[in-house]
C-alpha cells in the first residue's frame, strides 16, 4: 500500500469560496429547456409548466447562479422573441444547434424558474448578430424599475418588480469559427467595450464578464485574452474560461484522470494574462476569473435530425470514470478560489448534464451528480493549502502527476474540516496520515467513497443507483493525527469535526 503524509495548518488559507463558484448553465440546446426544466402536461408540472421533479434535484445541488441562455445559442438569439404572450411569440430556426426554437421560455420565465430553484440568473447578451443597443435594452427591460419603454413593457407582461440581474456575459466564445458572427480579438474588444458602456449606463451596479478564449487549443490563446482585456479591463469584472475534458481511447486512463493538471495550467495562464494587463494599464482594480463552462465531455461525433424541436443533443451518458475525473476538476476550481469567483458546470439538465429526464417520465442522477453535490454542500468555506507528500504516476501528456488530487475546506462556524480527494492510482490503495497540529484533536465523522469494480458502470432509468457513494467504517476517536485508507481509483469525501465531543 502506498503512503501519503499531510500537514493541515489553520492559517494556510488560499481564499474564502464565493457561493457563485458552484454555479451551472442552461442553454436552449436539445432538451435542456424543453422537457428538461419545462414540460406542461408532465405529471409533476407546476402552474407554469415547470417540472418539479427536476427542480427538486437542482435544489439538492444548491446551485446559486445559472448562466442563460447560451452558449452558442445566444449569438443568434433575439431576446425580444421570448417576451409577451406565448401564443404570439415567433418560432425561429436556431442556427447554432439546427433546431426549431419556439420561444415558449424567455427571460421572464427563466427568472421565475431560477427563483424556484433558489438561484440567480447570469445572463448572456448576443454579441454575434446582436448590437450594443440590443444588450442595453435587455438590461433596461430586466433591471430598470419603471417609467421607460422597456421597463414598462416588462411590467405590462406581468413582472412589476425588476428582475435585478447582476451578472452579465458579453457574448459567448466569439473567438470560435463555429460561433455565429465570429470576431477577431480587436473586433470583439471594440464591440464589447461599447456594449459594456451602454449596459452600465442603464444600470451601473451590474457586473460584466468578458468573453475569454474558448479553450487552450485555440490558435489565438492566450493572445486573444490579452488583446480583449486591453480594451475592456476597466469595464469588466471577470474574464471567462471554457474547458471540457474527454477520454482518449489510446490512453490507459492516466491522462484522463490527470485532466486537472491541464485545468490548473489554463487557470494559471489566464491569471498571469490578467496580471500582465493590470500592470500594463496601471490599473488599481482586480479582474477575476469566471470559469463559466467546464465539464467532462467526450466530444464524439453526433448525428441528429435537423430543424426538430426538443430532441436530444449532446446527451452524454456519464460513467464511474467520468465521475472520478469530474471530482479532480472541481478540486482545481476550489483550489483557485482566490482567482475564480464564478464557475458554471456546463450544463445542468439533459445536455452534458448531471440530471437527465424522460419526456413524460422520471428523472435521473448521473454519476457526476454526486461529486458536484458533495462539494457544493461541504466545499463552502476557507480553502486551505495543506503540505502534502504523496507518490506520483507517469502520464503521457503531463509527465509526473500526484496520485492524489484534493481540496481542503475549513468551515469555522460549523467547526468542520472537509477534505475531498481523488485517488488516481490504478493499482494501489493509499494510506494517508493527516496531521492537524494547529487544530488540536479532531474527529473523523464520515468517509464517503465513490468507486467500484467497473469504471464503465453507468446509472440508467432501469438501474438508477448502479453508481452512487457509500460510507466506509471510520475510527471516531479524537486525535491530532488521523489515518485513512483511500481505495484505488476512488473519489473520497472526509468530514472531520474540530469538536472533541464529535458533534455534527
Amino acid at each position: 500500500m502506498k503512503k501519503s503524509q499531510w500537514i493541515i495548518e489553520k492559517n494556510y488559507i488560499i481564499a474564502q469560496t464565493e457561493p457563485r463558484l458552484f454555479g451551472s448553465f442552461i442553454e436552449h440546446l436539445g432538451r435542456a429547456v424543453y422537457t428538461g426544466i419545462y414540460e406542461p402536461g408532465h405529471p409533476t408540472a407546476d402552474e407554469q409548466g415547470f417540472r418539479t421533479d427536476t427542480l427538486e434535484l437542482v435544489r439538492q445541488l444548491n446551485v446559486p447562479i445559472i448562466r442563460y441562455p447560451g452558449g452558442n445559442f445566444v449569438s443568434g438569439y433575439r431576446w425580444t422573441d421570448g417576451i409577451g404572450p406565448v401564443k404570439d411569440r415567433p418560432k425561429r430556426l436556431d442556427l447554432a444547434w439546427k433546431s426549431i426554437e419556439t420561444n415558449e421560455i424567455g427571460i421572464d420565465e427563466f427568472v421565475d424558474w431560477c427563483k424556484k430553484a433558489n438561484s440567480e440568473v447570469m445572463a448572456a447578451v448576443n454579441l454575434g448578430t446582436g448590437t450594443p443597443a440590443d444588450a442595453s435594452q435587455l438590461v433596461e427591460y430586466c433591471n430598470h424599475p419603471a417609467g421607460s419603454y422597456w421597463s414598462d413593457l416588462r411590467r405590462k407582461y406581468g413582472h412589476e418588480a425588476p428582475h435585478n440581474i447582476k451578472v452579465w456575459c458579453l457574448g459567448n466564445e466569439m473567438d470560435g469559427p463555429w460561433q455565429i458572427c465570429t470576431l477577431t480579438a480587436a473586433e470583439y474588444g471594440k464591440k464589447a467595450l461599447e456594449t459594456a458602456k451602454m449596459m452600465r449606463w442603464v444600470d451601473p451596479s451590474i457586473q460584466l464578464v468578458a468573453c475569454g478564449s474558448s479553450g487552450t487549443g485555440m490558435p489565438t490563446f492566450p493572445e486573444w485574452d490579452r488583446i480583449i482585456l486591453e480594451f475592456l479591463y476597466e469595464q469588466v469584472d471577470f474574464i471567462s474560461l471554457h474547458s471540457y475534458y474527454g477520454y482518449d481511447d489510446s490512453d490507459n486512463h492516466g491522462d484522463f484522470l490527470a485532466s486537472f493538471v491541464d485545468m490548473d495550467n489554463f487557470i494559471h495562464t489566464i491569471a498571469a494574462t490578467v496580471d500582465y494587463v493590470k500592470a500594463k494599464t496601471r490599473s488599481k482594480k482586480n479582474v477575476y476569473l469566471s470559469f463559466d463552462e467546464w465539464n467532462v465531455w467526450a466530444h464524439r461525433n453526433e448525428t441528429f435530425k435537423t430543424w426538430d424541436y426538443a430532441q436530444p443533443r449532446l446527451e452524454q451518458v456519464y460513467n464511474l470514470l467520468d465521475a472520478l475525473v469530474f471530482g479532480g476538476l472541481i478540486c482545481s476550481l476550489v483550489n483557485h478560489a482566490d482567482r475564480i469567483k464564478i464557475a458554471c458546470l456546463a450544463q445542468l439538465i439533459n445536455a452534458i448534464a448531471p440530471i437527465v429526464t424522460q419526456p413524460g417520465g422520471s428523472v435521473l442522477k448521473q454519476t457526476i451528480f454526486y461529486p458536484f453535490q458533495q462539494v457544493s454542500q461541504y466545499g463552502r468555506g476557507q480553502v486551505l493549502k495543506p503540505i502534502i507528500t504523496a507518490p506520483k504516476f507517469e502520464s503521457k501528456k503531463y509527465g509526473d502527476v500526484p496520485v492524489l488530487q484534493s481540496t481542503t475546506v475549513y468551515q469555522e462556524e460549523k467547526e468542520a474540516i472537509n477534505i475531498f480527494i481523488l485517488n488516481c492510482d490504478q493499482g494501489d490503495d493509499v494510506e494517508v496520515t493527516f496531521d492537524f497540529r494547529s487544530f488540536g484533536k479532531v474527529t473523523l465523522l464520515e468517509h464517503v467513497v465513490l468507486n467500484g469494480p467497473d469504471l464503465s458502470a453507468v446509472n440508467s432509468f432501469e438501474a438508477p443507483e448502479t453508481v452512487k457513494p457509500h460510507n466506509q467504517p471510520v475510527n471516531s476517536q479524537p486525535a491530532a493525527q488521523q489515518q485513512v485508507v483511500l481505495p484505488k481509483l476512488s473519489w473520497n469525501l472526509l468530514r472531520f469535526s474540530t469538536r472533541t465531543d464529535s458533534g455534527i
